[in-house]
């Protein structure tokens, strides 16, 4: 892994010279832009603070960067892990965060190492859109408290606002109205200019700009600390037995989102550099920095494909572009601090809100609902109601095997025709001995689940004189529709019914061979062949 890691490298930066460097920087600084309020605001939703949101987009482009799979790839605090990291902050405090990182920078670093970077295909389309839109409206519920200043308690989003009914729900109109006008601007925002400044990026300064002019009664993002290395870090005395326990099953969920983000951001990105990404050192990249970041003070760090795609467009040559970023984020957290503590809570969440309705795949969604494509929108919205209700680990499990089930039920669905034999189109002249002929024609897996179809529909032929079987649409055929055939084929001895298989795959005939042996039994290549031998046989 590490002789082709350093062949990448080599790739990348053969012929690398002073404009590309030039394009990179451009780049770094562009994508720095749009990375800025995202991290500030993930950082606030996961349950942590401001600060481990920049401190994670800064190590995240560091380190993730430096070793990642496809040079367009950044890394950092994104909505999804942040939907996750609020109800284990709730229940497990920040310590219970940062160790789940940890674990789950193992657990990604053995599945970059194992080579299990594949493993995402397995996961149906309409269960990762599905857990996409759940995940986005946990992060829209999540932001109630900071848009419209009140506080709630629980540890998920569904305990939180059940809370309103106890707690109340005393709205703070100035939050709201800064929330509210931060939702429109960027909604409105014009897209050719969202080129040149992010709509964010804007949002935040002018809202802190007036939270500074006017001193309004409205919650801050508080204190920045003007360091990498935070206070509230991973200690080693959080490792013990108990405490690794509890977070065991959140670090999984963690894994397996930053696996699933990572390696779709990837697989979307590399499509628009023209440039795969290697899946495998794409997970030892985000195994590594997610072990690292916890040490910080961090939260966990994925690919995240806004940021990426930012970078592809503003041209990055290489991976540089993603280390410059984190330069630049390290250098805004170091010169901005003081400032950057005014920023007004509902101004984050406005952002937030409009980034989880964007992080909807609209597209796909309406190219489901359009094409009636029913077991689709079934598993999209079964996984999004389980990834609210439950959690993410959760809902892919159930999308997956909910995906099986409607495989499995379609893949019943045969088609059984039955016809008279046409002469005509054979070019043969009728043979009255061949009336009570027909011809039965099969599509589809024949297994446990439409063998009772097969049964019944074989049971309404028992008058025919012969019947010719064309199953070159059966794939495949297991022991219980084999035991069909078999028992339909001692009926059919014993009543002097000829039966005539065609046109078999190559596993079926295998399967069926032995029904050759038996008397009144034939097998032809095809109808055709079949047709010819019995016309000269009754003439």
């Amino acid at each position: 892994m590490f002789k082709k890691y350093v062949f990448l490298l080599k790739e990348e930066f053969t012929g690398y010279d002073f404009s590309k460097f030039q394009k990179d920087l451009l780049a770094g600084i562009t994508v720095a832009a749009v990375a800025l309020p995202l991290a500030l605001a993930f950082g606030v939703s996961s349950g942590a603070n401001a600060a481990a949101g920049l401190i994670t987009a800064v190590i995240a482009g560091l380190v993730i960067g430096s070793l990642s799979g496809g040079f367009y790839q950044i890394s950092g605090p994104t909505g999804a892990m942040a939907a996750i990291l609020m109800s284990i902050a709730a229940t497990q405090g920040m310590q219970g965060v940062l160790l789940a990182t940890f674990l789950a920078g193992i657990l990604l670093l053995l599945a970059g190492i194992l080579r299990l970077g594949t493993l995402t295909s397995f996961i149906p389309a309409p269960v990762i859109t599905g857990f996409t839109s759940g995940i986005a409206i946990i992060i829209a519920l999540g932001q109630v408290d900071n848009l419209f200043g009140v506080h709630s308690e629980g540890a998920n989003v569904i305990e939180k606002l059940s809370s309103y009914h106890t707690l109340g729900f005393p709205v703070n109109i100035a939050s709201f109205l800064m929330g509210f006008v931060v939702i429109v601007g960027m909604i409105l925002y014009p897209k050719k200019w969202a080129a040149k400044v992010p709509s964010s990026l804007l949002a935040i300064i002018l809202t802190t700009v007036v939270m500074l002019l006017f001193k309004l009664p409205i919650a801050t993002v508080g204190k920045i600390p003007q360091t990498l290395i935070s206070s509230d870090r991973l200690m080693i005395n959080a490792f013990n037995l108990s405490a690794l326990k509890e977070v065991m099953v959140p670090a999984i969920s963690i894994a397996l989102l930053g696996m699933v983000e990572s390696l779709l951001c990837g697989a979307s990105a590399g499509r628009m550099a023209n440039k795969p990404l290697d899946s495998n050192q794409e997970l030892v990249a985000q195994g590594i920095g997610n072990l690292v970041l916890p040490f910080f003070g961090g939260i966990p760090a994925t690919a995240a494909i806004a940021r990426t795609s930012v970078a592809i467009k503003s041209g990055a040559q290489t991976r540089l572009a993603g280390i410059i970023h984190a330069f630049v984020l390290f250098l805004s957290m170091i010169v901005f601090a003081p400032i950057m503590s005014n920023i007004p809570m509902p101004a984050l969440a406005g952002v937030l809100i409009v980034t989880a309705w964007r992080m909807n795949e609209w597209s796909t969604i309406k190219t489901l609902v359009a094409n009636k494509y029913w077991s689709g929108i079934l598993l999209f919205e079964l996984t999004m109601v389980c990834t609210v209700i439950f959690d993410l680990s959760i809902a892919i499990v159930i999308g997956i095997i909910g995906g099986c089930i409607f495989f499995v039920v379609k893949s019943a669905a045969i088609t059984i025709s039955v016809e008279t034999i046409d002469w005509q189109r054979m070019n043969l002249p009728e043979t009255k001995k061949l009336e009570n002929w027909t011809v039965v024609y099969i599509s589809g897996p024949l297994f446990f689940m439409s063998a009772e179809k097969l049964k019944n529909k074989l049971a309404q032929l028992n008058h025919k004189d012969g019947l010719i079987f064309s199953m070159r649409g059966v794939p495949s055929i297991d022991l219980t529709a084999k035991a069909v055939f078999e028992e339909f084929q001692e009926k059919a001895e014993s009543r002097g019914q000829t039966i005539i298989y065609t046109s078999l795959q190559p596993e079926v005939e295998k399967q069926l061979q032995h029904l050759w042996k038996k008397e009144g039994t034939e097998q032809h290549q095809t109808v055709a062949h079949a047709l010819s031998a019995l016309h000269e046989q009754y003439t």
